[in-house]
This record gives C-alpha cells, structure tokens and sequence, in this order.
C-alpha cells in the first residue's frame, strides 16, 4: 500500500477529507506522517485525534534550505511514496522537489493557470470571472505552476462573498484531492511537457 505525508500548516480540512477516504476504504493508501511547520495548527491536533503519527518541524527563523532537508529527511524516515500540501503555507525549494521528484501534489483555490499564489478567490471577485474552481497539481519549481491532475469548476455567483465563494470551492477540494491521489498513485500516468495523460 502507498504510503502519504501530509505537510499542512492550518487547519486541516483537505487533510481531513483525505484521512476519512483513507478510513473508509475509499482511497487505499496509509497516512505514514503528518507534518506541520507550526506548533499550532489545528491540523496537527486533528491527525493525534486520529492516532495517526503526526509532528511538528518549526519553521520560524530557518533557512528555507536547511528547513526542507529536514523535512525531506523526515519523509524518507517514514518511507513516504507520495507528499501531498494540504494547506502547506510554505514554498518548497528546488532542492526538495528533486528529492521526491513527480512524487509531490498540491491544491489550489483556483483553476490554474488563473490566480496563483495567495487569495485566489479575492482575485477571482475582483477579476470578476463568473466559473473559478479548484486544481489538484503536481509541484516543480516555480508557484503554483505544475502539470495539472484534476480540477472541479465551481461558478462564482452575483452575491458571492470570499467567504462563500471559499466554502464551496472547498467542498469540491475535498472531493478531488482524493481522486487526484487515487490516479498519483495508481502508477498509469505520464507527464509530457505540461500535460498529465493517462497510461503509462
């Protein structure tokens, strides 16, 4: 069975979407490590409420360099196949992209390449788009810019709010990241330039 780490710096809600499929039986895969860069989110408290096995490496005053080689260290203690942010609020360095190389997934309030980075469903109001979603992608380098797994459109309507165009966006995060792990892991996807297809 495919072993994930979970690297979260919140509240944890995409982590648990993933945890009750995992529970289920609906994703078969195992939560080998959850980690957090802060002593405080309610994530980590989420995943010791599951008995899972879940720590925190603080980020605060380190270099981004150092911070990553002991994460990566971590992941490879716990035997990690696939590293999945689940509201990981830090950018991960080149560095440690290659260590887990097409191994390493992310989830994104927006339909990419629309609205990197931080407050996408603002950016989405302001822009005044009437469809925005949400975009399970692989991580390289670069923001919020790797080959694209799954995304889930979601329409942003006349009265939306941050707040309420958020809350049903992230209701379609947890449906999706599920999938997007399920076909990570199932080893019959290749990635050509940009592009993620199906069959290896």
């Amino acid at each position: 069975m495919k072993r994930l780490g979970i690297l979260l710096s919140g509240r944890g809600s995409n982590f648990e979407a993933i945890a009750d499929n995992v529970a289920a039986g609906i994703l078969r895969a195992e939560i080998a490590i959850v980690i957090s860069n802060r002593p405080e989110a309610p994530g980590l408290a989420a995943a010791r409420r599951r008995s899972l096995p879940a720590i925190c490496i603080p980020s605060k005053g380190l270099d981004r360099t150092i911070y990553d080689a002991m994460l990566s260290e971590e992941l490879k203690k716990h035997a990690v196949d696939l590293v999945c942010l689940a509201g990981y609020m830090r950018l991960l360095s080149a560095g440690f992209i290659r260590e887990f190389p097409g191994r390493v997934l992310n989830i994104h309030p927006s339909l990419l390449p629309s609205f990197p980075g931080l407050d996408a469903q603002h950016q989405a109001l302001d822009h005044g788009v009437k469809v925005t979603g949400c975009t399970v992608h692989f991580v390289d380098e670069y923001l919020d810019s790797g080959p694209i797994l799954v995304q889930a459109a979601v329409p942003v309507l006349d009265d939306d709010t941050v707040e309420s165009l958020s809350a049903r966006i992230l209701k379609e995060e947890h449906r999706i990241y599920s999938e997007a792990i399920r076909m990570a892991i199932g080893g019959a996807l290749r990635i050509e330039g940009r592009r993620v297809l199906s069959g290896a």
